[in-house]
């Protein structure tokens, strides 16, 4: 209390004195992490236009400044605005409006809850994301009769929670028009017994994408703003979506221009023929909100669905090699025009033989260019001979809670051997300098705290394994830190105006109700955001 009453007592000596500067906020008596190597710790902040102008000691700040605003946040911890620097923000906005089938335990359950949205919403097309067949007692893909059944007159079609599979009953199937003679190149239309499962992997799930109703314009507004209200609670200020359209991101422009969403996104443009004929016509975008600047293609599929592109076959599946889900020509192709343009290439690799491929490409078409700062998203399974090419003219782009989600069927997937290579982010850091952490949500939950903690301990929410999965591949929380604040701005060209507590950059900033770089390992998933402030503004 004495200190406190101090402070106030120096407060009131400051806006006395004629020459301390007026700001707009004054942030006192903090734990600050700041993530700036030449200022690492501090205690206060001062904030004027949407910037920070000084960090520093509370005493000293209050010496030179006082403010409009004065926050005394009580020796609470402050870290840089989070970054997640992969995610499916509208994605996980348009979740909000379909049913949610992440968690459940069986199919049973699955069906369980689609009869009860259905119930409720009345839809005229089902929808939804998140079943995983690993998660149930009986661990295969499922199929569509019970579907069927339930579902007779319409059409359904509900992704795995990778995205890279869907289950679709028999209306979908027809008005998509896929029989048991289809075939689609990079993936796979499952069969049993002589008949459709319902269950499509990779490419063509688009056959049953292409039929379902695009959201309206107010649905997509509403997905926007529902995303960002989650996102700004868990103290994220910017957001990396992994694939979006023009239209969406157009869109999103015009919200953040009216001040109808402001969050800072960097938006990864699909990549699909005429959005790349779009983009390299007209050139790199920028905002201070909205960052346009880079493609998102996919090498291959996910390990769950076994659509990861090996090198050897599937330990327990024999023979089969997963799929590449872009052609080889195809995607130099692509690199070597985009390495003609300003424009970054991000690429989805999860297998062995995906990342070679992406890896390879990159530095063959780069060999003559520096600091492009091409990403490799995911990098789950990365060969010796891979890791041992690596360098720092590549940003690897991964997501901790993927370890800990896996660790339970990965290396049955992977076998004893190439599982050694899996989830390898320490090495991944120690070969390219810089790594970007991020969530993949909604494949996996929002929070970053859950990142940090399995990207720290290697431990999942029941903190399993006991000594961490894996954990020679852990990060440290200073690194970790860093991946999810100046690693990854740094892997979106974007270190000079925000990532760390410096003055000149945007005043992102989260408060914490716990000290995420002291409090007990097992503590870190349950750390509460206090508060989150963007260009000094609180938003949450």
């Amino acid at each position: 209390m004495q200190k406190h009453i101090l402070y106030f007592v120096i407060v009131l000596i400051v806006i006395s004195c004629k020459k301390a500067t007026t700001v707009d906020l004054l942030v006192l008596n903090a734990n600050i992490y700041t993530v700036d190597e030449s200022n690492p710790k501090a205690s206060a902040i001062a904030i004027e236009d949407g910037k920070f102008i000084a960090v520093g000691q509370t005493e000293k700040i209050l010496e030179k400044y006082n403010a409009q605003h004065m926050l005394d946040v009580g020796g609470k911890t402050i870290v840089p605005g989070l970054i997640d620097a992969h995610c499916h923000f509208y994605r996980l906005g348009l979740q909000q409006q379909k049913v949610d089938l992440v968690g459940t335990r069986s199919y049973d359950e699955m069906l369980d809850r689609m009869a009860k949205f259905q119930k409720e919403k009345q839809v005229s097309f089902i929808t939804g994301r998140g079943w995983d067949q690993n998660d149930w007692e009986i661990k295969e893909f499922p199929t569509k009769e019970k579907l069927d059944s339930l579902f007779p007159d319409t059409p359904v079609a509900v992704r795995r929670v990778d995205g890279h599979a869907l289950l679709a009953n028999q209306k979908a199937l027809d008005i998509a028009n896929i029989t048991m003679a289809t075939k689609v190149e990079g993936g796979e239309i499952l069969k049993k017994d002589g008949k459709l499962t319902g269950v499509l992997i990779d490419n063509p799930m688009a056959l049953v994408e292409r039929i379902i109703p695009e959201p309206t314009l107010l649905e997509s507004v509403q997905a926007l703003k529902d995303a960002e209200k989650i996102n700004f609670s868990y103290g994220l200020t910017t957001v990396d979506d992994a694939g979006l359209s023009p239209k969406v991101i157009a869109l999103i422009d015009s919200l953040q221009r009216i001040g109808e969403l402001k969050i800072r996104i960097y938006a990864m443009v699909s990549n699909e023929p005429d959005y790349v004929e779009y983009y390299l016509k007209n050139g790199v975008y920028k905002t201070d909100k909205l960052n346009v600047s880079s493609f998102k293609v996919y090498a291959d599929g996910a390990l769950g669905s076994r659509g990861a592109a090996l090198k050897q076959p599937y330990a327990d599946q024999e023979n089969h090699f997963g799929a590449m889900v872009i052609g080889n020509a195809e995607f130099k192709n692509l690199a070597k025009r985009l390495a003609d343009s300003p424009f970054q290439m991000n690429t989805h690799a999860i297998g062995d033989s995906a990342n070679a491929v992406v890896m390879n490409t990159y530095y063959e078409v780069l060999a003559n260019t520096t600091n492009r700062r091409w990403r490799v998203e995911h990098a789950q399974v990365v060969a010796p001979e891979e890791f041992e090419i690596l360098n720092d003219n590549l940003i690897m782009s991964v997501q901790p809670t993927h370890a800990t989600s896996d660790m339970y069927w990965a290396g049955k997937r992977l076998g004893t051997e190439r599982i050694k290579g899996a989830y390898a982010y320490k090495k991944l850091l120690e070969k390219t300098s810089k790594i970007a952490l991020g969530t993949d949500y909604p494949v996996e939950h929002v929070s970053p705290f859950y990142t940090f903690y399995a990207a720290v301990a290697r431990k999942d929410l029941s903190q399993y394994p006991k000594n961490g999965f894996q954990r020679k591949d852990a990060l440290t929380r200073e690194e970790t830190l860093k991946g999810m604040t100046i690693w990854a701005a740094f892997s979106n060209f974007e270190e000079m105006e925000k990532g760390s507590i410096t003055a000149g950059k945007f005043a992102d900033f989260v408060i914490l109700e716990e000290d995420i770089m002291q409090i007990e390992e097992d503590k870190l998933p349950n750390i509460k955001v206090n508060a989150t402030f963007l260009n000094g503004e609180k938003v949450y």
